[in-house]
């Protein structure tokens, strides 16, 4: 995504599952956004279901029932080349296993980068689809996460990975 381009989200679905209620949506190429919606805050987006977030529903259905481990619903996220770079080594760490930032950053080719390979993952539009959860501290520890580490930690329990 250009700097200044707008993204045409459609509807949100949202679907509750055991980490709290997520919201998809996607932008007719495919699921573009994948968040967990927060109490007490206002959300302004028209609710509704497509074809591509009740592909996405059901796969994390399959997910949280233990009977997927990985995703085949069409993905298109919206960042910056650091960013998408960044995301798509996320979905390359295999289910049930874990990297850290530095690893993350010595794979999109910018070794001294785990900083930013932080901020790409706070910035994750695709919650699961892209798994940030996966990325601990160099010593193994589960640092921050957007969505909170205990949700980290039930994420990484759910794949067997801690």
């Amino acid at each position: 995504m250009s700097r200044g381009e707008t993204v045409r989200y459609g509807p949100v679905l949202y679907r509750d599952y055991p980490i709290g209620t997520l919201g998809l949506m996607d932008d007719g190429l495919g699921v573009s956004r994948v968040f967990l919606r927060r109490e007490g805050v206002q959300y302004d987006f028209p609710e509704g279901e497509t074809a591509l977030t009740f592909q996405a529903a059901a796969q994390l259905d399959e997910y949280f029932s233990g009977s997927r481990n990985c995703f085949t619903v069409p993905l298109s996220p919206h960042g910056t080349a650091f960013q998408l770079a960044v995301w798509q080594a996320l979905r390359d760490i295999p289910y049930g296993q874990t990297r850290s930032y530095g690893e993350i950053a010595a794979a999109v080719g910018r070794p001294k980068a785990a900083r930013a390979v932080g901020k790409a993952n706070h910035d994750n539009p695709l919650l699961i689809f892209t798994p940030c959860h996966r990325v601990v501290g160099k010593n193994g520890g589960l640092t921050g996460f957007a969505c909170g580490v205990e949700v980290k930690c039930r994420l990484l329990e759910l794949e067997g990975g801690v």
